[in-house]
């Protein structure tokens, strides 16, 4: 097994204008793309176990293959962790994986075969809108966060 490597990727910029970098654990494969061992917090549209080809020159990536998994990312008001002793076992229950945990931030990842009604339901039982939110990471369009990505269509799909 490879040894894990750490790439920064651009993740856009901070209120003040700043660039945002995100640090990101991944497996360097022999033709130089990397597999992502997590799901990031911030950066949109990939999740842990796909394979992407880093631009080192601008901190661009380009999506090469994806893994299957879902990224979803809770954001709290307040310390994160009654929230994943509720969340997290409900989660991993079904294959899930607790990516990430800060104070105020946990993220997952856990594979789009496990239906997304039926994810949707864990997340919104413990989720409540005011104190704390979740998003999936890489289901929409990065641009306009709105326009489903589509990419679960083939891996759902009967034999």
């Amino acid at each position: 097994m490879t040894a894990l490597q750490v790439i920064e990727l651009f993740a856009g910029t901070s209120p003040d204008g700043e660039p945002v970098v995100e640090r990101l654990q991944v497996r360097i494969n022999e033709d130089d793309s990397c597999q992502l061992v997590r799901s990031p917090a911030f950066i949109k549209g990939i999740a842990s176990g796909d394979t992407i080809k880093v631009d080192k020159d601008n901190q661009q990536f380009e999506l090469l293959k994806r893994s299957g998994n879902l990224a979803i990312r809770v954001f709290c008001r307040g310390d994160s962790v009654e929230l994943s002793d509720r969340l997290t076992p409900q989660l991993e229950k079904l294959g899930g994986e607790l990516d990430m945990e800060t104070p105020r931030l946990l993220v997952y990842s856990i594979h789009v075969s496990c239906g997304f009604d039926k994810i949707e339901q864990i997340l919104n039982s413990v989720c409540d809108g005011a104190n704390s939110v979740w998003y999936y990471g890489n289901v929409y369009d990065p641009q306009d966060g709105q326009t489903p990505l589509n990419w679960w269509q083939d891996i759902l799909k009967p034999e």
